[in-house]
């Protein structure tokens, strides 16, 4: 069955906040509204501007509307619907309706108030072309309106990213300076929406296992905590502008490609990459790094080195 949906004015703790906003788009059908709204009573408070305009009934009759104008996907949505109106154009009358989700009942005898109101259901199924319909209760003597609207699906995140290997690569971001603006949480979850630069494996047991900020326009440093991504390939750092010193990987066995040339780190060559069993590339060129190649690096047999 469907589940109902909640009124602001009925919950004091709001569900986690969506991400940017779909507003319902203005129709040919929409008035506008010269007078500034104060409206307060929102936990979710929605940009100023929606209030600027209003789609309304012409009469004291129901108002129907396709919104969004694509169909959706088979799948749940998070659904907030936004209502205000100023007291003077009010007057003594009151604005009462009842609101439906594709003949569903969404909620019942909604009053709108100067304040505002938000309606959300934040688990609610919807496939194909969405029909919304605002009722007037048999008492209500002015014509229904809705200021705006927005809508999400909700995407399972099926899993998340092994707890060590986002520690490690939060540690790696704070070191970092102008990191992607998608570093933020799960690293690797939703599947598909991972943060840029970093792979992930498939499967139950979810290991970070390829960075690659090539010409990212990075500054700042390269944290230690990267030898604990223990299930490294690859580390491509290479074109940006990082600096001190390269922390030990020699650890990291299964790591194949390092790539950190044109950089500034600097400090003396490092020989711990010799015992990395699986290095094929090594690319340490246009640093600061002094003091001679290692030898265990010059016989690394089928190893790349520049």
């Amino acid at each position: 069955s469907t589940p109902p949906p909640s009124s602001n004015r009925r919950h004091a703790l709001p569900p986690p906040p969506p991400p940017p906003r779909r507003l319902i788009p203005r129709l040919n059908s929409t008035v506008p509204n010269n007078r500034k709204l104060e409206v307060s009573g929102f936990w979710n408070l929605p940009p100023s501007r929606i209030f600027n305009t209003d789609l309304r009934a012409n009469q004291v009759q129901p108002l129907e509307f396709t919104w969004p104008p694509m169909p959706l996907k088979n799948s749940f949505y998070y659904i907030a619907l936004y209502f205000a109106h100023d007291s003077d154009s009010m007057g003594d009358g009151t604005r009462v309706f009842d609101v439906s989700v594709n003949g569903i009942a969404y909620y019942k005898e909604l009053s709108v108030s100067p304040a505002g109101s938000v309606i959300f259901a934040s688990r609610w199924p919807l496939e194909g072309l969405t029909t919304l319909t605002l009722t007037p209760t048999s008492d209500s003597t002015l014509a229904p309106l809705v200021n705006g609207g927005e809508m999400f699906e909700l995407i399972s995140l099926g899993g998340r990213t092994l707890v060590r290997d986002a520690t490690a690569l939060n540690a790696i971001k704070r070191s970092f300076k102008n990191v992607p603006v998608d570093w933020n949480g799960d690293p690797c979850m939703p599947k598909n929406y991972s943060w840029t630069g970093v792979t992930c494996s498939d499967g139950p047991r979810i290991r970070i296992v390829a960075l690659n900020l090539t010409s990212m326009g990075l500054s700042g440093s390269l944290a230690p905590q990267v030898a604990k991504l223990t299930a490294l390939s690859s580390i491509w750092l290479g074109n940006n502008s990082l600096s001190g010193s390269i922390p030990d990987l020699g650890s990291l066995k299964f790591l194949e490609s390092v790539h950190l040339e044109d950089n500034r780190f600097s400090g003396t060559f490092p020989s711990f990459f010799g015992g990395v069993p699986r290095l094929r590339e090594l690319f340490l060129q246009n640093n600061n790094l002094t003091g001679k190649i290692p030898s265990n690096l010059l016989q690394k047999p089928g190893l790349e080195l520049r």
